[in-house]
């Protein structure tokens, strides 16, 4: 019964390590796009919140309950000062 739990533990190992090869930078890059459209989009949506007004206050409003939990988050992101390490990292 102790060998079994060493090689389901073997298992999971050589499965982790073979994500870490082979998927693991793709899976960042997804997260990393995913969350960029969602900035973009509610940029767009959103933006007269900071002054940008892109779309008419009415298709905002429609869209608010949608995106209002991301609001505070989405804002911090918009006024956060960048350097050039954010880009490259």
């Amino acid at each position: 019964m102790a060998g079994e739990g060493t090689k389901g533990g073997f298992l999971k190992v050589f499965k982790d390590i073979v994500y870490g090869l082979s998927s693991h930078e793709m899976t960042r890059h997804a997260v990393r796009t995913r969350a960029s459209m969602e900035h973009l989009f509610i940029l767009i949506t959103m933006g007269d919140l900071l002054g940008i007004p892109i779309l008419p206050p009415y298709y905002s409003l429609r869209l608010l309950p949608y995106v209002t939990p991301q609001i505070a988050s989405w804002k911090r992101r918009m006024l956060r000062e960048r350097d050039v390490t954010d880009v490259l990292g």
